[in-house]
């Protein structure tokens, strides 16, 4: 098997307008460019599509979670490389996408994208921050509900003291050193 053949999932993990999907598409890019197949599976889309009739409770997120986790494990396991840019607030639950990549000898990444939730709110990508400042959402995973960030995740990304390439840049010399690109 070639290394452009070889798949893997890529989790990028962080609070909302933390720069996870515009990372995941700058790498996804890049990887499309050097002849890699590659699949982006952006946590908005999955709740429409694959987990629609879910909500934010912890058990929901865990099973939106668990089921983007088969998604991307099934892609990598078929030579894709799934970047996945969903906030997964929950260790445990991002755990256990973990162990089944590791049960089914697929490889898989955890990229924390560690962006601090003052930036987070000033970026307000959606207008979730104001939502939530203005008393019409509640629930804002890093405001009013909690993000377990990574302990010890494969690589942190602080995406406000970096550009997009560069952070694009530092997942793809990662995924270099892994063999995988």
């Amino acid at each position: 098997m070639s290394v452009s053949d070889q798949g893997a999932t890529v989790w990028l993990t962080g609070l909302p307008s933390a720069g996870k999907t515009t990372i995941a598409y700058a790498l996804a890019d890049r990887l499309s460019a050097e002849g890699h197949r590659v699949e982006v599976l952006d946590g908005d889309e999955i709740r429409e599509f694959l987990s629609a009739g879910l909500g934010f409770s912890r058990q929901d997120r865990h099973t939106n979670v668990q089921r983007i986790g088969f998604v991307a494990e099934l892609l990598a396991s078929n030579g894709v490389k799934a970047l996945v840019p969903v906030i997964a607030p929950f260790a445990d639950s991002r755990e256990a996408v973990r162990k089944r990549h590791a049960a089914a000898e697929t490889n898989y990444l955890e990229v924390h994208v560690a962006t601090p939730v003052e930036v987070c709110s000033e970026r307000d990508v959606k207008g979730l921050y104001a939502k939530q400042a203005a008393g019409e959402i509640s629930g804002l995973t890093g405001v009013d509900d909690p993000y377990e960030a990574p302990e010890s995740p494969d690589l942190r990304i602080e995406s406000h003291t970096q550009t997009v390439q560069e952070s694009a840049s530092a997942l793809h010399a990662l995924l270099t050193e892994r063999g995988l690109a």
